[in-house]
């Protein structure tokens, strides 16, 4: 797909880290010029540098309304437009049973898992409405089929999946495509946090290699792959996907 995402600009929020920067990475690979909206000033600078002259960071907090629209005013001074929008910025912690959970933690979840959405497709949409541009949210598998123990980040991604298809609708006759990318097991700086967390972290590793039927569990580049794909051209009549990147994690009972 080399050049598959040339002269596009695409904003990532979340994009310092893990599977964020994998695809910014990967759109910088295709052409893409990238706006990288991150809380953290010294993870967003580091990624801006690696990635080189044709990526911006923009310190953001993407649960405040005003801190997007103030980014977005940086973004299109920057670039002078927008063709897409992943909207990647996530938590994972805690990871507990809902009757554990108390409110700050449920708010925070959803305050930069979905809230943020909100706020990004806001202040965005008068941009993403003049290119007939597209949406990417980073969803999870946990939000199609359940997990134990992560019963606020289930609900979040689960809410995010229905989003995705309602924006799809909302959207269509705007041009604007809108889907989400579900991956399973993808090592991260977050999944590493939640590993820790665990009461068996040894056999944490093993454990996400065998949910997965293609048989490991992989680094943030597939999802970066598949990424490329749903912001480019070659998705132009794909809307409102939920697209399992998960090596079969999903698929039923195994021996």
């Amino acid at each position: 797909m080399s050049g598959s995402l040339s002269g596009k600009c695409v904003v990532v929020t979340g994009g310092a880290q893990g599977i964020g920067l994998e695809c910014a990475r990967a759109y910088v690979r295709e052409g893409a010029q990238v706006a990288i909206l991150d809380l953290s000033i010294e993870q967003g600078e580091r990624a801006a540098v690696m990635l080189g002259p044709v990526a911006l960071f923009v310190h953001c907090d993407i649960s405040s309304s005003s801190s997007v629209e103030k980014a977005v005013s940086v973004v299109l001074a920057a670039l002078g437009k927008v063709d897409a929008l992943h909207n990647n910025a996530g938590v994972a912690m805690p990871s507990k049973p809902l009757h554990e959970t108390d409110e700050a933690e449920w708010d925070r979840l959803f305050g930069v898992n979905l809230k943020s959405v909100l706020w990004t497709t806001r202040y965005f949409y008068k941009e993403l409405l003049s290119t007939r541009g597209t949406i990417l949210n980073t969803a999870s598998m946990v939000g199609l089929i359940g997990q134990a123990n992560h019963a606020a980040y289930v609900a979040t991604k689960g809410a995010l999946i229905s989003l995705t298809k309602a924006m799809a609708l909302d959207y269509a006759a705007d041009g604007i495509r809108v889907n989400a990318i579900c991956p399973a097991g993808v090592w991260t700086p977050m999944l590493r946090q939640w590993a820790a967390e665990q009461e068996n972290e040894a056999d944490i590793a093993s454990y996400l290699d065998r949910i997965h039927p293609l048989g490991s569990c992989p680094e943030g580049d597939v999802i970066a792959d598949a990424a490329v794909f749903l912001l480019s051209d070659a998705a132009r009549f794909i809307t409102g996907c939920a697209l399992p990147v998960s090596g079969g994690a999903e698929l039923g009972y195994r021996l």
